[in-house]
């Protein structure tokens, strides 16, 4: 058993949980992104996060002088509408609250939603945001008062149910957080995943939790060999049961944190668990595809329930275990009657995905299901009549009721302008999206994506940014890790759009404009703009949706802050963001940060032979942005400078544009006016060496030598 001390500080009206295992498998690498723990023995001491430091841009500074040397973080954030009422992706868990008849639904987009299911009728009551990962199990808890969840974001959260909020964030686990279970006489929950341990959590402690009471301490099962996938607790919380990569379950006792038996049966990994009413048998469901019945007492396997053609992933059984509901891979729906031994099995429906969560109606009459697919479906179930159990055909084959979800992005393209994103839903819709803005400019239905990619790709050259992930199934925008990187896209603010024609033209960062809008709400209040009304953008240019969630975390790692855009202005954001914001980044979202340094390439400019004479070839070192036609005013310079060093001519026609005196080409390509030098790098010339452009002077300019 391993106890640990946590640690919690308030933000807005949640609480974020950070915990130090004080074990010799503390990881040392660990981070804190709003305190710095100080160890003292078995305590922790928690450092007041409410005073703001009067100037934050220093504060930034310093932190990011502390946090030298550790793994760099990464700033992140989604595209999406204000209100995101319904699943973008699979539900992974499903629970109901009879007091209210609301379904609580738990979805791979990492939001948690509540519907109203009242008379057959579901209407949207709330999302819950705050993970930033596939939420993968929910549980009820305090008679339908409150919600834990488990995410892949390495955290387990309590929310308040009935109004949606966030209370506290428990950072225990070092890896994906796969199983919850719950015993409601001891409001007790336990947690468990990829990281192998099992952790209870007094759900009375943590509602509890205030400023000043603050720690609570809790104690981890260990033994587990494998990644867990499956958790299931006796109503009494005294008998815990554990499914693994392993292949076997794991039977522990919670009131001793000892594991009392292994129970081998299985041939893969153990997907599903139930419990019945006083812990006595269990029910397990495998990806080998099959159900198991075992008697623990006996420490065996009474019945094994071959119902099913692939991996059986969901179960769900009243706790008298007069019947049970399984679905998986196959996109079977099973009723089994667990009465006597015959379990006879009834195929309820064929789902059109595979079947991840289950949740029968309090009455038995329907059960809720979700699947790989955004949609909620409700089933009716065969009703006990007489002996046996009887399917309505009134209703067979239809379900009783369903909330459609939104189909899931699975494929992107970047355009070249590195600023817009081509999307494929699983429904053929293609969208398009703009990252610099991060909004969605326009649905464009059901086209050929890559016919659409071709005929919106233009032949220019821009620095890669930022990277797309889809792992919510919406678009999230990655910006680049390395500074160099994310601050590489130079452009011209007039022909991107962002000033109008008859303004004068100036060159602008990508990545600049874009953290200044996404921290738009902190540097207001860091220079006192807050005061001020109709300041305007703070990058001169736009603002982003104030609903849009900005993540910093490490790349590929563990969240470290989550807030929306409007609350970046708010007192305990402004201390956490102080801390958690990479150094380089706060520098540019000052004003008086540096500005990002222009990317040069190095070239050569080489003239064809004239008249028996060969100019001298010249070795250039410009911005990435200039244009072909500063090159050819260039060359123009030069001949000038040769011919007045000559007695025999002058330039001739100096009001013609060079355009029509100079002609440039690379690799025997003639290069447009507009192409920019990196274009012509990195789409012709494409080699290793050095670029060398090639220039030649028009008739006119030849006769004037």
């Amino acid at each position: 058993m391993v106890v640990n001390c946590i640690s919690v500080n308030f933000i807005q009206n949640s609480i974020s949980i950070r915990v130090n295992l004080l074990s010799n498998s503390c990881d040392t690498d660990s981070y804190d992104h709003a305190i710095k723990d100080t160890l003292t023995h078995l305590s922790i001491k928690l450092l007041n996060v409410f005073p703001v430091a009067q100037n934050l841009s220093l504060n930034a500074k310093k932190m990011g002088e502390e946090r030298a040397g550790k793994r760099k973080t990464q700033v992140s954030f989604t595209i999406r509408a204000e209100k995101e009422c319904r699943h973008h992706s699979g539900v992974a868990s499903i629970v109901y609250d009879p007091a209210l008849d609301r379904v609580h639904s738990a979805g791979r987009d990492g939001v948690i939603r509540t519907w109203s299911v009242a008379k057959g009728q579901f209407r949207f009551v709330h999302a819950m945001e705050h993970h930033t990962d596939w939420v993968n199990d929910i549980v009820l808890t305090c008679g339908g008062k409150n919600i834990m969840s488990g995410s892949n974001d390495c955290t387990v959260k309590l929310w308040n149910a009935q109004k949606g909020f966030c209370m506290s964030t428990l950072r225990t686990h070092k890896d994906y957080v796969r199983a919850l279970a719950y015993s409601r006489e001891k409001e007790t929950v336990a947690s468990a995943g990829f990281d192998r341990a099992i952790y209870l959590w007094d759900v009375n402690t943590l509602t509890a939790l205030t400023a000043t009471k603050n720690t609570v301490t809790t104690a981890a099962l260990t033994g587990s060999k494998n990644s867990i996938y499956s958790l299931a607790m006796s109503p009494d919380g005294n008998t815990l049961v554990s499914g693994s990569t392993e292949k076997v379950l794991r039977v522990w006792d919670t009131r001793r944190y000892t594991k009392t038996m292994k129970l081998k049966g299985h041939m893969d990994n153990v997907k599903a668990l139930v419990l019945n009413w006083d812990g006595s048998q269990c029910l397990s469901g495998s990806s080998d595809g099959t159900i198991k019945l075992w008697v623990l007492g006996q420490q065996q396997c009474i019945s094994t329930i071959r119902c099913h053609s692939q991996g059986v992933w969901a179960l769900a059984a009243p706790e008298n275990f007069q019947f049970v509901v399984s679905g998986g891979k196959d996109c079977r729906l099973q009723f089994t009657d667990l009465r006597n031994a015959n379990y006879n099995s009834t195929l309820i429906a064929m789902e059109t995905h595979p079947i991840l969560s289950l949740c029968l109606s309090p009455d038995n009459a329907m059960v809720w299901v979700g699947t790989t697919d955004s949609t909620i479906r409700a089933w009716p179930l065969p009703q006990l009549h007489g002996d046996g159990y009887i399917s309505d055909e009134v209703y067979a084959g239809q379900p009783l009721m369903e909330i459609e979800g939104v189909p899931a992005i699975k494929q992107y393209a970047v355009l070249s302008n590195k600023r817009n994103i081509l999307t494929k839903d699983t429904k053929g819709n293609v969208q398009l999206y703009d990252a610099l803005l991060a909004i969605k400019v326009e649905d464009l239905g059901q086209i050929d994506f890559e016919e659409e990619v071709k005929r919106r790709s233009v032949p220019i050259y821009v620095p890669s940014w930022f990277s797309v992930g889809l792992h919510t199934a919406m678009v999230s925008i990655h910006l680049a890790q390395d500074e160099n990187d994310c601050l590489g896209a130079w452009v011209s603010a007039k022909e991107v759009g962002l000033i109008s024609e008859d303004e004068p033209d100036q060159k602008v960062n990508y990545g600049r404009l874009l953290l200044q809008a996404l921290f738009e709400e902190w540097k207001r209040l860091s220079t006192g703009e807050q005061q001020i009304e109709n300041t305007g953008p703070c990058n001169g240019f736009f603002s982003i949706p104030l609903h849009t969630p900005v993540v910093i975390g490490e790349q590929g790692g563990k969240t470290m802050y989550r807030f929306l855009v409007r609350d970046a202005g708010g007192e305990a954001e402004r201390s956490c963001l102080a801390e958690a914001i990479p150094q380089w980044v706060a520098e540019q979202i000052m004003d008086d940060g540096q500005p990002p340094k222009f990317v040069k390439i190095l070239f050569f400019l080489t003239p064809h032979t004239m008249n028996g004479k060969s100019l001298k070839r010249e070795r250039l070192f410009a911005n990435d942005f200039i244009s072909m036609r500063k090159v050819m005013e260039h060359v123009l310079e030069k001949v000038e400078e040769e011919n007045q060093q000559s007695t025999t001519g002058s330039v001739s026609g100096a009001d013609i544009p060079a355009e029509e005196r100079v002609r440039l080409f690379c690799l025997e390509t003639p290069l447009s006016p507009e192409m920019d030098l990196r274009t012509v790098r990195h789409l012709l010339w494409k080699g290793p060496g050095d670029l060398v452009i090639t220039y030649s002077l028009l008739k006119s300019e030849r006769l004037s030598l």
